[in-house]
């Protein structure tokens, strides 16, 4: 569980990062020159992002994953119902709140794997793309 707590902690972040290379984009950016000494950390950004891709993939295949996968939605649905059989009101609860929480992390992983892909268009155009 201290993994997946690392990795949302790692993805707020993520997203704390693409607002402001979002904001760049929006204002039509600057050239790759001028983004580097603004401070703006879009270089660094841009050679992360290749890195940052397989990290959003791989926990969406987790949260995506079958009932025998640790950190899936399907995992954790099956221990809802099973709490909820056993009659343990406390622990269904408990687990059923982890389910909305988790379900919301799907859905933001999501929405992050869109930006990510908007921002390396935006360092391939501006000529600071990754090698690849």
């Amino acid at each position: 569980m201290l993994t997946f707590k690392k990795a949302a902690v790692s993805f707020l972040a993520l997203g704390s990062l693409l607002v402001g290379a979002g904001a760049a984009v929006a204002d039509g950016g600057t050239p790759s020159g001028q983004a580097a000494r603004s401070g703006d950390g879009a270089q660094t950004l841009c050679k992360r992002v290749p890195k940052i891709e397989k990290r959003i993939e791989r926990a969406l295949e987790r949260i995506n994953g079958d009932a025998d996968e640790r950190g899936s939605l399907a995992r954790l649905e099956q221990r809802v119902a099973a709490a909820e059989d056993a009659g343990h009101t406390e622990v269904h609860t408990f687990l059923k709140n982890r389910l909305t929480a988790r379900t919301t992390l799907k859905t933001t992983l999501g929405q992050r794997q869109k930006d990510v892909a908007a921002v390396k268009t935006w360092c391939q155009a501006q000529g600071n793309g990754s090698d690849d």
